[in-house]
């Protein structure tokens, strides 16, 4: 049992749900069931069409449409070559909210309005939090450089990034980077965001499309369990392990760009996360991976959120008269 019904927010004012609590459109791993699973607990669970076809994108969609009507959205890499088809399934299945990153928002904020959608773009420093709200997005996820995956070039931790746009943003901010737990929910709350995206502790859930290799992979890492590789490139956190260690290898070489490219290869993170490779393919994790035991249902990590976060502002000492 829950102690609280709602967790309000500009964030659950602005997407309808119950708990500022955003599960991250993570590739190879934001499948329908667990972006349904998320929002039926009260979050806002996303599909990640980053690694989808636009045919693919659409039958995730419908499937999620079958068993749930409530609050719903889609993350969207912009620097997607099919992007507009992207764009064209998630507006005609009726999806109300895109999450977008990796690109100039403005393209297609406008376009996205006109069709009722809410938009939220994903931005590494307040440069790029600034010319996205400039642009008319909704509201922004500030990503700092503990998060999993793909990260800015500025390597801005989120502790620091959040309080910064804070002080500069007047939309809503969704704190994203080394949250797993209720305390990093009020942390977030607390440096003047308005909720936080989890990815890694999701990715690990039940519900995950990750493979059970990678689950068990994040269970069994410890500190330090992951590294920012190709950092001259696009910068990418990933799970330690042979991958990791031949790709920091040949950038401590200081070979050129092209070759850091070629050593990324094709294909290696749908080789780590959805097929479970780890010689082959790398797995991206956020810095928290080390501290994840178990393997939980969506609906136990938000309750576990939850929990956590009335627990951790109950701590809180009161003022000094």
């Amino acid at each position: 049992m829950l102690p609280i019904r709602k967790i309000k927010t500009r964030i659950t004012d602005l997407f309808g749900i119950k708990f500022p609590i955003v599960q991250g459109g993570m590739i190879w791993t934001s499948g329908w069931k667990l972006a349904v699973a998320v929002s039926k607990a009260g979050g806002l669970g996303l599909i990640g069409a980053g690694s989808m076809t636009p045919e693919l994108l659409q039958e995730h969609i419908r499937k999620a449409k079958r068993v749930w009507d409530g609050p719903l959205g889609v993350n969207i890499p912009l620097m997607r070559g099919d992007v507009e088809e992207l764009i064209r399934v998630t507006i005609e299945t009726g999806i109300k909210t895109v999450f977008s990153s990796a690109g100039n928002p403005g393209k297609y904020t406008e376009l996205l309005h006109e069709n009722g959608i809410i938009v939220t773009h994903v931005v590494p420093s307040l440069k790029l939090g600034l010319k996205a709200e400039a642009r008319g997005v909704d509201a922004i996820v500030g990503e700092g450089t503990e998060a999993g995956g793909h990260n800015g070039f500025e390597e801005i931790p989120t502790f620091p990034l959040i309080q910064r746009l804070a002080d500069h943003i007047k939309i809503p901010i969704i704190a994203a980077g080394g949250i797993r737990d209720g305390r990093g929910l009020a942390a977030s709350i607390a440096l003047g965001a308005d909720g936080a995206q989890v990815g890694t502790r999701f990715a690990c859930s039940v519900e995950s499309s990750t493979s059970e290799e990678y689950k068990k992979a994040i269970v069994n890492s410890t500190e330090p369990a992951t590294s920012l590789v190709l950092r001259r490139l696009v910068p990418t956190r990933i799970l330690n392990g042979a991958v990791a260690s031949e790709l920091k290898k040949i950038e401590a070489a200081g070979v050129e760009v092209a070759e850091l490219d070629k050593a990324r290869g094709v294909g290696r993170a749908r080789k780590g996360l959805f097929l479970g490779d780890f010689e082959e393919g790398y797995m991206e994790a956020g810095e928290i991976a080390g501290d994840i035991a178990s393997i939980l249902s969506a609906d136990e990590i938000v309750q576990d959120i939850v929990t956590g976060y009335c627990k951790t502002i109950g701590s809180f000492p009161l003022p000094l008269e």
